[in-house]
């Protein structure tokens, strides 16, 4: 009899990815890569640490390693940049950009999915 243990961490990611995999789906983004989805906007290394497990996971070369690896280039850590600029300018009410940042993060995630897909096919 085999015995199969999760980390938290890992119970999580399964978690997030299964809540997470119709929307996703039809998005037609990789649910595998949805804690990458999560931890983009808020952190680099964190995002960085998200997309080296993917590829680790499912290989440098797979669709789903790919679309993590252009998906982790062509994003932005949104929160941090807005936080680290606007402090900097002295903003305090930032009326439209945080989700005008959220709706672009989005954007750059389908786009990177699709351009994946029609690069190296499905």
């Amino acid at each position: 009899m085999m015995h199969l243990s999760l980390t938290r961490r890992q119970y999580y990611t399964l978690c997030t990815m299964a809540l997470l995999s119709p929307l996703l789906t039809l998005l037609g983004i990789p649910p595998e890569t949805a804690m990458l989805l999560l931890v983009r906007p808020i952190s680099g290394s964190g995002a960085l640490a998200a997309a080296s497990d993917i590829i680790q996971t499912y290989g440098a070369d797979s669709r789903i390693g790919r679309t993590a690896a252009v998906m982790l280039g062509s994003t932005e850590t949104t929160f941090y940049v807005l936080a680290v600029y606007f402090g900097a300018c002295g903003i305090r009410h930032s009326r439209w950009a945080i989700p005008a940042a959220i709706v672009a993060d989005v954007t750059g995630f389908v786009t990177a999915a699709a351009l994946v897909r029609c690069l190296w096919g499905t």
